[in-house]
């Protein structure tokens, strides 16, 4: 599956989870990431991307409201910029180029950076929000298998918490909610 492909299926669950929420208080119940709310959620996936491709693209995505007032909006443009770009026939050609990641292709930092969070945010927005996670069993063994590798690089980079120790017949979606630092047995 292509960059754009990958993504709009993506965004698509995670959009259904923002509009599956059901009123304004359901926003502000904690999320699975300690000291995250619903919104919060949300507000990570607006607020760190954008200056990341502005950044090491040159890419400006639209500004949508702001997320504290309206996170369904605030994602929606944000995201509906990502597709776009990746939609784009000249963005195949594009790099992006960070310290940390050294030049990549823009299509392949959209996936492998964002829509991989994306994909990753949508347990911690079902979870907070009440809904059913929806995520695919055999994507979340694919990328479980694609992290286990950079274990130890994960940790180091204070973006993922300890592990939570899953029984061996865990399904993938427990498996991999562990592995990044999540219970699975955690109910909202």
């Amino acid at each position: 599956m292509d960059a754009a492909q990958e993504y709009r299926e993506t965004a698509a669950r995670f959009t259904e989870l923002v509009d599956g929420v059901p009123d304004d208080a359901t926003w502000e119940r904690p999320s699975p990431v300690p000291a995250w709310t619903a919104r919060d959620v949300v507000g990570h996936l607006v607020g760190w991307f954008p200056p990341f491709l502005a950044g090491g693209a040159g890419v400006d995505l639209p500004s949508g409201p702001d997320v504290g007032t309206d996170p369904a909006g605030a994602w929606r443009t944000m995201s509906d910029g990502v597709q776009a770009l990746l939609d784009d026939p000249a963005t195949a050609g594009r790099q992006l180029e960070n310290p940390h990641i050294g030049t990549v292709p823009l299509p392949e930092a959209v996936s492998r950076f964002f829509t991989t969070d994306v994909f990753l945010h949508s347990w911690d927005l079902a979870r907070a929000t009440g809904q059913e996670h929806g995520l695919d069993p055999d994507r979340c063994a694919a990328t479980l298998e694609g992290m286990t590798p950079m274990d130890e690089m994960l940790r180091a980079s204070g973006q993922f918490g300890p592990k939570v120790e899953v029984g061996p017949d865990a399904d993938p979606v427990s498996r991999l909610m562990a592995f990044i630092g999540r219970d699975p047995r955690r109910r909202p």
